[in-house]
């Protein structure tokens, strides 16, 4: 992806402290989600979409807490959402999350029967 200045095509990551520390270690950045701020992801991911960012990586946690809001977001708007697995392991909601993408970009289902 070309861009034309530096502040472009930027990539944030939100969820639990131990998921998003090592995007922050990175150079990316980062908001912790905890039990006090939790409410306030829709807003966080609004900030994300008004922005320069390309890409935006979500707990898959949050991502099906808020499913209606990011999906919203992956749609209308540059930002692409993408749910990633917690520390706890895998939801599976990523993965049906890119099949969707996908299935949406070109037509058909080419990862095959659900």
């Amino acid at each position: 992806m070309a861009t034309s200045g530096k502040d472009e095509g930027l990539m944030a990551a939100i969820g639990s402290y131990d998921l998003v520390m090592p995007f922050q270690a990175v150079g990316m950045e980062t908001a912790v989600v905890d039990n006090e701020n939790r409410t306030s992801v829709p807003h966080m991911v609004e900030r994300y979409a008004r922005g320069k960012y390309a890409i935006l990586f979500v707990e898959e946690s949050l991502y099906a807490e808020f499913k209606d809001d990011l999906e919203a977001v992956n749609e209308n708007e540059s930002l692409c959402v993408i749910p990633i697995p917690g520390q706890s392991g895998s939801l599976g909601i990523g993965l049906t999350s890119i099949r969707n993408s996908a299935e949406r970009a070109v037509g058909m289902d080419i990862f095959g029967e659900k």
